[in-house]
């Protein structure tokens, strides 16, 4: 998948640089400025495609990227936070000699010493 993407990629970059070369001699007579400069424009719109293809989603959309690990992230501490109250509870019920709130106190620690990041 990822060669089929930079070869996409290098396709596109291709004809945008032949399109920007007829849009920069259109530009140069007067006459069909009008149409040159739309075209000059089409061609940047895909030489920025081009390179997004070529890159990682990572650095070509880093916001969506940034999104989507923040929710990983959150439902991997959801998971883990639920653990541990299990956890908090079971030891509580058996009365270990520990206040609650020590017990609890470790138990977070615990888990976010396990999270990523």
């Amino acid at each position: 998948m990822r060669f089929l993407r930079g070869m996409g990629g290098a396709l596109l970059w291709i004809g945008a640089s032949v399109l920007g070369l007829v849009a920069v001699l259109l530009c140069v007579t007067i006459v069909l400025l009008p149409v040159g400069i739309p075209l000059l424009m089409v061609a940047r719109r895909m030489f920025t495609q081009a390179v997004a293809l070529m890159l990682p989603r990572a650095m070509s959309h880093p916001v969506a990227e940034g999104r989507r690990k923040g929710k990983e992230l959150g439902d991997a501490s959801r998971k883990a936070s639920k653990k541990a109250s299990k956890n908090l509870t079971k030891s509580v019920k058996k009365k270990t000699g520990q206040t609650a709130g020590k017990k609890a106190k470790r138990q977070v620690g615990k888990v976010g010493r396990k999270l990523p990041g």
